[in-house]
Parts: C-alpha cells; sequence; structure tokens
C-alpha cells in the first residue's frame, strides 16, 4: 500500500513556490504602482513635441487636447514589449469634408505602428482606417466606439518585434487591443510600418517612445500609462 505521504508527493512535485510575484497596488484612478505615468493632467513633463521641444498642446481640467499645427507629441521613455492604457475623447465635429477628419489621431508604439483613433459611431470610413483598427493594417473585430465627446479606453498589450545582429527581422510585432473593455485585436501580427501610401514594411529598430499623432482634429486624452513587461 502507498503512504499518505507518498499519495501527497505527486501534487508537491508540481507546486512552485519561487520567485514570488511582486506585489502590485492600484491606485484611485486605476494606475498600477509600477507603471511609467505618460500623462495624469498635471504636466506634460512625460512627453516632448516632435522636435523635442515643450508640449504646445492644450492642457485644462487635467485634459491634454491636440492643438491643430503643433505636430505630434513622443513620450520621454522609450519602450520595447509593453501595456499601454489610454482614455481619449473625440471632440463633437469634424475639421473637413472626409470621414477620415472627424477625431483623427494615433497611438503610434515605438514611433512606427498604429492603432487608430478616431470617430466611428455613424461615420462610415475604410474599416482598416477606424476606430480600434491596427492602421491600414487590420480592421477591429468588432466596432465598440462610443459616440462623439464620450471618454474611451484603449489597452494595449504589445510585444516588438526582434531583429538579429544583420538587423533581418527575427519576428514581428504583436498587438492585443481591447477598446472600452472589448477585444477588438486579438494577438495580431503587425506586418511592418503602418503607413497611408504603399505596403508596410521592417526596419531594424530597439526600443522607442510611443508617439501620439497630431491630425489636426482636437482629440483629447487623459489618464495615460504603460508598463514595461
Amino acid at each position: 500500500l502507498l503512504s499518505i505521504e507518498t499519495v501527497a508527493d505527486p501534487a508537491k512535485r508540481t507546486e512552485v513556490w519561487k520567485p514570488v510575484p511582486k506585489p502590485v497596488t492600484i491606485n484611485q484612478k486605476g494606475i498600477p504602482s509600477d507603471a511609467t505615468i505618460i500623462f495624469d493632467g498635471k504636466n506634460f513633463d512625460a512627453l516632448l513635441s516632435k522636435d523635442e521641444g515643450d508640449v504646445s498642446w492644450y492642457l485644462r481640467n487635467e485634459v491634454m487636447t491636440v492643438k491643430a499645427g503643433t505636430g505630434d507629441i513622443v513620450t520621454k521613455a522609450s519602450f520595447c514589449d509593453a501595456q499601454f492604457h489610454v482614455e481619449w475623447r473625440a471632440p463633437m465635429s469634424r475639421y473637413g469634408d472626409s470621414n477620415q477628419h472627424w477625431g483623427n489621431s494615433g497611438l503610434k508604439i515605438q514611433e512606427r505602428y498604429e492603432v487608430q483613433i478616431l470617430q466611428s459611431v455613424d461615420n462610415p470610413t475604410y474599416v482598416n482606417g477606424q476606430a480600434g483598427s491596427i492602421y491600414k493594417q487590420y480592421p477591429p473585430l468588432v466596432n465598440a466606439s462610443l459616440k462623439a465627446g464620450e471618454w474611451q479606453t484603449y489597452d494595449i498589450i504589445y510585444k516588438a518585434p526582434r531583429f538579429d545582429q544583420n538587423k533581418a527581422l527575427v519576428s514581428p510585432a504583436y498587438i492585443t487591443l481591447l477598446h472600452n473593455g472589448v477585444l477588438v485585436q486579438n494577438h495580431v501580427e503587425v506586418k511592418g510600418t503602418t503607413k497611408n501610401v504603399g505596403d508596410p514594411s521592417y526596419a531594424a529598430h530597439g526600443c522607442a517612445p510611443l508617439k501620439i499623432q497630431e491630425h489636426t482634429a482636437n482629440v483629447s486624452f487623459r489618464n495615460i500609462w504603460a508598463r514595461k513587461l
């Protein structure tokens, strides 16, 4: 007969006790304690303009809003594999005739791979250019958009591409995106730098900032943070 100790051993052999995961606390704004704060409504200290100068976007009531003509902004911190949280709001009106002119902005991860921001309720456009798309590559699985003027959330899990010593691609980038808590991109393989014209392609690079696009529309942002993975 097997002893009690022998019977219990198989379960114990599959128990893992170390390393113990470090505790992470969440504050009242939902920000993890190990996150890099990109924008919390207080200032632009973690951001730069496209020419590495001061940010000229509007800052009012803990919200930053695109100021047309001032260009994209980038994070001072660089990221490889990362989790990003961004809250954004499309303006109530468009700035041109095209449906792409209503709430157009974007999050360019590592300054290259764009998750599209757009007002996508009753605003038909090409589906790989609507909100929640990987721009010109993948349309969202569903349209989880809220109406213009309402705050929306993007939660992104990003795996950076890998390159070998000869600058050849070893593995591509991958993006998972939840839009307002709904899965709209499920670990999709990024085809390369997102472009408005032309096919995507890869060029070797290292860790790089998150770029937030100025596309004329007065899109607003708040509560932006990232966790390096």
